[in-house]
């Protein structure tokens, strides 16, 4: 079984920062794509931005210069630096990953985390 957890979701004060984490566990062979997704209420979800794992990086255009994805390949994790956050950013943030399992290296399954929950507030 897989899991990805994320943490680090919370309320902020528009110009603020966060840094979102998530931590990929469980019977993982390999994992390739890793990214940050976002659903803000009544709109479908969008990607922000996503990094492979020789830790190429692409992000959407509306969190360019702002966010900042990294990955910790050793760790199974990735992260979302979040700075000057806009009242548009509010959003649940979920991260997916391609991940294969041992019993089938060759196959990879995109899984999703439960999501954390980013609210901006003045």
């Amino acid at each position: 079984q897989v899991q990805l957890v994320e943490s680090g979701g919370g309320l902020v004060r528009p110009g603020g920062s966060l840094r979102l984490s998530c931590l990929a566990s469980g019977s993982i062979f390999r994992i390739n794509d890793m990214g940050w997704y976002r659903q803000a209420p009544g709109k479908e979800r969008e990607l922000v931005a996503t990094t492979t794992k020789d830790g190429s990086m692409k992000y959407t255009d509306s969190v360019k210069g702002r966010f900042t994805i990294s990955r910790d390949n050793a760790k199974k994790t990735i992260y979302l630096q979040m700075n000057s956050l806009k009242p548009e950013d509010t959003a649940d943030y979920y991260c997916g990953a391609e991940i294969s399992t041992p019993t089938r290296p060759r196959v990879f399954n995109l899984y999703w985390g439960q999501g954390t929950q980013v609210t901006l507030s003045s």
